[in-house]
C-alpha cells in the first residue's frame, strides 16, 4: 500500500447513478464523525507528527479537510446559482503552512465540519438531476460537474481520515 493514498486514488468512469450518488451523500454525512473518531485521543505531539516524511500532520489534515470542504460548498452552490461560474483554486500546501492550520485545536475544524456537513448533504439531497449536472469551471481541472465532485469529496475526506488511522496503527497509537 502506498501511505500516501490508503484507499487508492479517486478513479471513476461511466455513468452516475442515483445509487452511487446516493452513496457518495452517505459517505459525506458520515465523514465529520469519522474524522472525529481517528482524531479522538490524540496528544498535541501525536497532532504534530507528520503522518509520513515531508506530509502534513493530523492537526493539518483535519483543518485542510475543512478548509476544503468549506470552498468545494461554496463552488457547489455558484454552480446551482450561476451558468458555469469560473471558481478560484488556491495553495492548499500554503494554506496548510497558515498558523490556524498548525496551531488551532482540531476541535475548531471538526465542530465546523459536523455544521458544514449537515447543511451540504441536506443541499445535496434537495438538488434535482439536472442540477447535479450542472458544472462549474475551475483553473486547473476544466469543467468539472456536481455530481462527479460529491465523488471526489466523498474520497477525499476518507483519504485523509485514512492517513491518521492508518498512521494510529503504524505507531500503535
Amino acid at each position: 500500500m502506498d501511505i500516501r493514498y490508503p484507499i487508492g486514488q479517486f478513479s471513476f468512469e461511466g455513468e452516475i447513478t442515483s445509487t452511487i450518488l446516493s452513496e457518495w451523500i452517505s459517505q459525506l454525512e458520515a465523514a465529520p464523525r469519522l474524522l472525529r473518531e481517528a482524531a479522538e485521543g490524540l496528544s498535541d505531539a501525536q497532532l504534530d507528527t507528520p503522518y509520513r516524511e515531508g506530509g502534513w500532520s493530523p492537526r493539518q489534515l483535519v483543518h485542510h479537510i475543512a478548509d476544503s470542504n468549506m470552498n468545494s460548498y461554496i463552488r457547489f452552490k455558484l454552480a446551482v446559482t450561476e451558468d458555469k461560474p469560473t471558481v478560484k483554486s488556491y495553495d492548499q500546501t500554503l494554506w496548510s503552512e497558515l498558523a490556524d492550520a498548525k496551531k488551532a485545536p482540531v476541535e475548531d475544524s471538526l465542530v465546523l465540519l459536523e455544521a458544514l456537513h449537515r447543511r451540504w448533504v441536506l443541499f445535496l439531497r434537495s438538488l434535482s438531476k439536472d442540477n447535479l449536472k450542472r458544472v462549474f469551471v475551475h483553473p486547473d481541472a476544466g469543467e468539472v460537474s456536481l455530481d462527479y465532485n460529491v465523488g471526489i469529496y466523498a474520497w477525499h475526506t476518507r483519504h485523509h481520515t485514512a492517513q491518521i488511522t492508518e498512521m494510529r496503527k503504524r505507531n500503535h497509537w
